[in-house]
C-alpha cells in the first residue's frame, strides 16, 4: 500500500489480510493494531480516518499485521489486556486474561466477609497468572490482602510486576509455589482459582493462538481436566479459617464433579453459576 493511503484504507487491507489468515475477530484486531501505532484510543482512529500514516508508522503497522496474521495472540502484539477496568501486562508466560474470568473475580468479591473495622479480610488467588484476579480483588476491596500464587516463577514475576505498577504491591504478595503449598494453613477468608481444566487430549483442539502462545502449564488439567482442580479442593479446606472457595471449570460435567468433591471435603451451600455464554462454568462452596 502506498503513503498516500489513508488510516481507513490501512484498516481495510489489514482486516482482508487478517480474514484470510483465519482471524475471527479481524476487523477490530487491524483497528486495535492501528491504534496502538498511533498512539490512541481504538475510537480515536475512525476520527483519523482520512488522514495518511507516516513511513515509520507504516512499517510499524505492517509489521504488527504480519505478526497478527501468523496467529500471534493480539494481547501479546499490544502488550496488555484490560480486565474488570485494570489494564494488566500480558506475556507468553501468562495465560491471557478471559471475560469470563472476569465473572469469577466478581462472584469471589461477592464471598468476601463485608469491611470491617480492625479486621483485614484475606484473599488468596491459585494460579494467578498475569495477577488479574488478585489486582481486581486488591481494586475493589481496599481493605483486603490478597496473596497470588503460581507454580510458574515468570508467571510470578509479571503478577508482581502488574501488582506494583497498578499501586496494589502493598496488599498483593506474590509467591510461587504448588497450590497452597508455600501457605500456613488457617489464614484465608477466601480461596479463588482459575487452574488448568481442559484434557489433555482436548488441547490440539484449540486455536492457533491459545495452542502456540498460552503456557501449557496453565492449560493442561491432565487426563480428564481435574487433576488439578481435584488436588486444590482437597488441599482448600485446611486454609479457610471460615470462608469459600470459588473455581472456574470447563463446563457443566467438570462443575457437577467439582460439587462432589466439595462435599466431600466438607464444603457446605454449593452453588453454580454460568458464563457470558450461559455455560454453567463457575462453582463455589463454603467451610466454617
Amino acid at each position: 500500500m502506498t503513503g498516500a493511503a489513508t488510516a481507513r484504507e490501512h484498516v481495510a487491507a489489514a482486516t482482508a489480510t487478517l480474514r484470510a489468515a483465519g482471524v475471527e475477530s479481524a476487523a477490530s484486531d487491524a483497528e486495535w493494531l492501528l491504534a496502538d501505532v498511533l498512539g490512541v484510543p481504538r475510537l480515536r482512529i475512525h476520527v483519523a480516518a482520512d488522514t495518511s500514516l507516516s513511513d515509520v508508522q507504516r512499517a510499524q503497522y505492517a509489521a504488527a499485521v504480519r505478526r497478527r496474521a501468523a496467529r500471534e495472540p493480539l494481547q501479546h502484539i499490544l502488550g496488555w489486556e484490560d480486565f474488570r477496568g485494570l489494564r494488566l501486562r500480558v506475556t507468553p508466560a501468562v495465560l491471557i486474561p478471559r471475560p469470563e474470568t472476569e465473572l469469577l473475580a466478581g462472584w469471589a468479591l461477592e464471598l468476601l466477609p463485608p469491611p470491617a473495622v480492625g479486621a483485614r479480610p484475606i484473599a488468596v488467588d491459585v494460579g494467578t497468572g498475569s495477577g488479574c484476579i488478585a489486582c481486581a480483588i486488591a481494586a475493589e476491596r481496599p481493605d483486603v490482602g490478597v496473596v497470588a500464587v503460581d507454580l510458574s516463577p515468570k508467571a510470578a514475576e509479571v503478577a508482581r510486576a502488574n501488582a506494583d505498577r497498578l499501586g496494589l504491591g502493598r496488599r498483593v504478595a506474590v509467591v510461587s509455589g504448588d497450590l497452597l503449598s508455600a501457605l500456613r494453613p488457617g489464614r484465608a477468608d477466601l480461596v479463588v482459582a482459575n487452574v488448568p481444566y481442559l484434557a489433555t487430549s482436548a488441547l490440539g483442539d484449540l486455536a492457533p493462538e491459545v495452542r502456540a502462545a498460552d503456557p501449557r502449564l496453565a492449560l493442561d488439567g491432565g487426563a480428564d481436566g481435574l487433576r488439578v482442580l481435584r488436588g486444590l479442593v482437597a488441599a482448600a479446606a485446611p486454609f479457610l479459617r471460615s470462608g469459600a472457595l470459588v473455581l472456574e471449570t470447563g463446563g457443566p460435567d467438570q462443575v457437577e464433579a467439582v460439587v462432589q468433591l466439595l462435599e466431600v471435603h466438607g464444603f457446605h451451600d454449593v452453588a453454580r453459576r454460568d458464563d457470558l455464554a450461559g455455560v454453567t462454568r463457575f462453582v463455589a462452596g463454603r467451610r466454617d
